[in-house]
């Protein structure tokens, strides 16, 4: 059996989505590309996203700044 993982997000609750990556857990690369699907999911800069937990885990924290 063949699965391919995609990449996206998917919205599961008000405050909680799930995501999926193509890059590699290393060096932060897959933090980086969480971060950018996640800017341009809520139309905004990347710099206004920041991982706040989990940055080592699966399961991650991030914070988007308040305008």
């Amino acid at each position: 059996m063949l699965i391919i993982k995609k990449h996206g997000i998917i919205k599961r609750k008000d405050n909680k989505f799930e995501d999926r990556v193509k890059e590699k857990a290393m060096n932060g690369r897959a933090n980086r590309a969480v971060i950018r699907m996640l800017a341009n999911y809520f139309k905004i800069d990347e710099s206004e996203i920041r991982l706040i937990k989990g940055f080592k885990e699966r399961n991650k924290i991030f914070e988007i700044k308040e305008k």
